[in-house]
């Protein structure tokens, strides 16, 4: 019964933190005035020929006047630079350069942004990936939030593009567990570095301040550097927040079940601090909790249980821009989904195998 107890507990206050976050409502908003500062909007990109066109044409057609965009290729072995430097040509604000060799101690994506870092001029500096499209307003919205809050970085979860059925079942875990544990507006208004929350895909810095403390430098060997930037700057008194980017971003990270499952197999215990305790822990209870209590319990309390989870998929599914039906429907999947990821992700880390984009990741 003490387990049944803990389980309920659990169960209602991943509830009670989803409902603030509806409540609460942390998305990015519409700004009120118009910005002319200048934005230097850095795009690693390594093998991106597919993608990375979308993105630079979405970035052209803002109305905010005064950005530059630099690209960096990152020893890609397809057409990348190729396809920058010609939009580049007719693109006056737009440049690609080419990435050093990587050293040993750095992962690839860090010292890219690293990089690009070095070769920007702007107040703002905002890190997009290659696989993403941005709708107008962005830029705008985004430098009045930091100037209103003077924020030293804001960063974005971005509204997922989802195509196949291999997608739905694994992408749309990662607002799951954010809007399900973690109550976003806490990343701003709370000084302690626990309630830490952000997304490589969009990250935007002071840059005075980038420059003082040169962040990617500081995470260069993290896996989940995002987070653990967030976490510094909050740790030396800095302001932080994380939002929902509110249909402002789009990305589609993966193609397949396949990508997705590797994808998240590479993230998902450094999300969790690399705590396996804690992971599979959170994983008993989320996946093995209902079925503890229809087996123990009566059909009322089960009828409890099952419904405020689904209220949370209808919650998180409507934050993100997502369908609920279809996450409904598909929780099961995710959740065994999620299960299969952890093994995996556990095993690549004692067993040092983790690769992404054909390099090794030491952790």
């Amino acid at each position: 019964m003490i387990l049944i107890y803990f389980i309920f507990f659990f169960l209602i206050l991943r509830f009670t933190v989803t409902l603030f976050n509806f409540i609460s409502n942390p998305k990015l908003t519409q700004s009120p005035r118009e910005y002319d500062e200048l934005v230097s909007i850095l795009i690693p990109a390594r093998d991106e020929e597919n993608n990375i066109l979308n993105l630079l044409e979405s970035i052209r057609d803002q109305e905010y006047d005064n950005y530059e965009v630099i690209v960096l290729d990152d020893s890609s072995s397809d057409r990348t630079f190729e396809i920058c430097e010609q939009f580049s040509r007719v693109n006056k604000r737009f440049r690609i350069v080419r990435g050093k060799e990587l050293p040993k101690d750095w992962l690839g994506k860090n010292y890219a942004c690293y990089q690009l870092a070095g070769e920007a001029r702007g107040k703002f500096l905002m890190f997009l990936d290659a696989d993403e499209t941005i709708v107008n307003g962005l830029i705008n919205n985004t430098v009045h939030r930091m100037k209103f809050y003077r924020l030293d970085l804001l960063s974005l979860f971005t509204n997922q593009v989802m195509v196949t059925l291999g997608e739905r079942t694994i992408v749309p875990l990662m607002h799951y567990v954010l809007l399900n544990l973690l109550p976003l507006r806490l990343v701003r208004l709370a000084k302690s570095p626990a309630f830490s929350a952000a997304s490589g895909q969009f990250m935007m810095f002071n840059a005075d301040r980038y420059r003082e403390y040169q962040w990617h430098e500081q995470v260069k060997m993290k896996v989940v550097e995002d987070i653990e930037i967030m976490r510094s700057i909050k740790a030396v008194g800095l302001r932080g927040e994380a939002l929902l980017a509110n249909g402002y971003i789009f990305c589609r990270m993966y193609t397949s079940f396949t990508e997705a499952f590797r994808g998240f197999s590479k993230n998902l215990l450094a999300g969790f601090n690399n705590n396996v305790i804690g992971l599979f822990l959170y994983l008993l209870l989320v996946i093995l909790g209902p079925f503890a209590i229809a087996y123990i319990l009566s059909a009322e309390l089960l009828s409890f249980a099952l419904s405020l989870i689904i209220l949370s998929r209808i919650m998180i599914s409507l934050m993100s821009g997502q369908n609920v039906w279809i996450n409904i429907l598909l929780h099961p999947a995710q959740l065994v989904s999620m299960l299969m990821i952890a093994i995996v992700s556990v095993k690549k880390y004692f067993t040092k195998t983790i690769v992404w984009k054909g390099r090794p990741i030491k952790n």
